[in-house]
């Protein structure tokens, strides 16, 4: 048991999902999954999950980051929305949604053609599960959204191995977990759960070791969404959406510290910086990203940056941003937002306009702005993006755009659901890489989709539906 603890402080932790406010409706965001123990084999590579519709199996695509291309595509289940890779890099584990099910499978090396035979594990009925997470080899973390439950998955097996109720005695569909994050030491287990109403929304400890739970973490939520841990397992740190607050745990006793951060009622994601020990926090409702520094007891803010060039606080109500992520070598974070619109040049309305804003680590500010275009909302078939609605409005899935930096701090990637693709972002330019910085490289569209041919796309069945952005080192 030795090896594997110290396998599991090596490795890197995740972090993860859910909106407040939506009721049963998901979405998930991108986060880079660092293994302990490298493998040149998966150094550089991106996972993209791609929905197909409510009856359709969906996919995932392998990109290779230096050669800007998809490496392979395989099928995963019905309404795929969440995925983590073991810190080994040996396996991906994807959420199925709609149909109770995670499909795993092997990612392919460099060279490879294609991908390896995929694998369903089988959940109880109405799970619905919505979030994956591991910080170690051998087991797989999923919360059940339907049932308020949290399922072990052994990965030597591929089978389900204990199913965690998030309540004191049977399990409570109504508790609703969304979002969960492992300490990179493998001790505890944070679970986001944020209620339906009917049932107060709280926060789950659990020992990853047996699966055990642990009494309840002590706080007034209003609606907690999101999870991370920091590097050292000593402080996990929850998002509540609700409250507007960030909040810090010693994971040692679970207890909430004192002096929580606001970052206004609304804030439904946030990524951290590990290099830095910074968390990045987006709220879609203020138009705004809060940066707190978390190396010290109490967390700090930063700053507070409009995604609009030239803005201040309060921001103004168009751009919605919705996803963060950072380079891992702690020179920036990059901000994916959007507007819905009822005009856009040469566009059919109703149409989506979406960007990047990239924040200088150095400064706390904006630097720049990478316009990504306008797309139609597409109004007929049954996506998961959504249909129109207000700035920073949900469709039935989490975020409308994912974004997640490459392990070499070379590319930035953004899932853009409406678009059917996913945009290639030059971030720090090498000696081989010929792309300045902060400039699009290329657009790699999805697989087809099963919805049948429209004019929006030349007499040719839409692509799939990006959702999700998994990036490896």
């Amino acid at each position: 048991m030795k090896w594997v603890r110290i396998a599991r402080s090596a490795s890197a932790f995740l972090l993860f999902l859910v909106c407040a406010g939506c009721g049963d409706v998901y979405r998930p965001v991108a986060t880079p999954i660092i293994p302990s123990s490298p493998n040149s084999a998966f150094s550089k590579a991106v996972f993209v999950i791609s929905d197909n519709g409510p009856q359709n199996p969906g996919s995932s695509i392998q990109i290779d980051v230096s050669g800007d291309t998809t490496l392979g595509e395989v099928k995963t289940g019905v309404g795929p929305v969440h995925a983590v890779q073991t810190p080994d890099g040996t396996k991906i584990y994807i959420a199925n949604r709609a149909e109770n099910t995670l499909s795993e499978y092997q990612p392919g090396t460099p060279n490879a053609t294609n991908l390896e035979p995929v694998t369903t594990i089988s959940l109880p009925p109405g799970s619905n599960p919505v979030f994956v997470a591991t910080a170690q080899n051998d087991t797989v973390f999923s919360a059940n959204f339907g049932t308020g439950t949290v399922a072990a998955i052994s990965t030597t097996q591929n089978a389900v191995v204990r199913v965690i109720p998030l309540s004191p005695t049977v399990p409570n569909p109504n508790i609703e977990p969304v979002a969960m994050a492992e300490t990179p030491n493998g001790a505890k287990l944070y679970v986001a759960n944020q209620g339906n109403g009917t049932t107060s929304s709280s926060v789950s400890s659990i020992n990853p070791s047996d699966s055990s739970l642990n009494p309840a973490v002590v706080n007034s939520w209003v609606s907690p969404v999101w999870v991370a841990a920091r590097s050292d397992s000593a402080r996990a740190y929850i998002l509540d959406a609700g409250a507007g607050t960030l909040s810090a745990i010693d994971t040692s006793t679970d207890a909430v510290l004192p002096n929580p951060v606001s970052v206004g009622a609304g804030a439904n994601f946030m990524f951290l910086d590990s290099k830095r020990n910074r968390l990045y926090v987006t709220n879609p409702v203020n138009g705004s990203v809060s940066i707190v520094d978390v190396s010290a007891d109490p967390p700090s803010l930063l700053a507070t940056d409009c995604v609009v060039s030239g803005s201040t606080p309060p921001c103004p109500a168009t751009f919605a941003p919705v996803s963060v992520t950072a380079l891992p070598d702690g020179s920036g974070a990059y901000v994916a937002s959007y507007q819905i619109g009822s005009t856009c040049a040469g566009i059919s309305a109703p149409c989506i306009t979406s960007q990047v804003s990239v924040i200088s680590s150095n400064s706390n500010k904006l630097s720049s702005v990478i316009p990504l275009g306008s797309v139609s909302v597409d109004m007929t078939n049954a996506t998961v993006c959504g249909a129109p609605g207000p700035v920073g409005s949900q469709g039935a899935v989490r975020f409308r755009l994912s974004i997640a930096a490459a392990g070499d701090s070379s590319r930035v990637y953004v899932a853009n659901c409406d678009a059917g693709s996913t945009t290639v972002i030059s971030a720090v330019p090498t000696s081989s890489e010929p792309y300045p910085p902060n400039t699009v490289i290329t657009n790699l569209q999805s697989p087809v989709s099963s919805f049948p041919p429209a004019p929006a796309t030349a007499g040719a069945p839409p692509s799939q539906a990006p959702v999700f952005v998994l990036a490896t080192p």
